[in-house]
């Protein structure tokens, strides 16, 4: 099960969180990364969240993109597109461009 704007969506175990999230019309992305986004490929960084609950393990892709500016590495965010949705999961969006920002847009 994962939680995400204020929805309940009941999904298998290790489907993609972003996909999952554009499935329900839960958008992970912010303002104009809705258009301008790598489309889940881990390249943009634009699909950050925050997420509590069981997902796997981080990849290689995240690690590296989440490197860079304007992501911060020791921020518990996570890219959607890099990650697997394993049990419950509960799903928190920053603002920015790149979900970096301070404040949540949804939860």
């Amino acid at each position: 099960m994962l939680v995400a704007q204020g929805k309940t969506i009941v999904c298998v175990r290790g489907v993609n969180l972003r996909q999952v999230l554009l499935q329900n019309e839960v958008n992970p992305h912010d303002g104009n990364a809705t258009i301008i986004n790598c489309r889940g490929i881990g390249t943009c960084g634009t699909c950050a969240v925050f997420v509590e609950g069981e997902v796997s393990e981080v990849n290689w892709r995240d690690k590296a993109r989440r490197s860079l500016p304007p992501h911060d590495p020791t921020r518990n965010l996570r890219l959607a597109c890099q990650t697997q949705v394993l049990g419950d999961v509960k799903v928190k969006k920053f603002n920015g461009f790149w979900g970096q920002g301070t404040d949540i847009v949804w939860s």
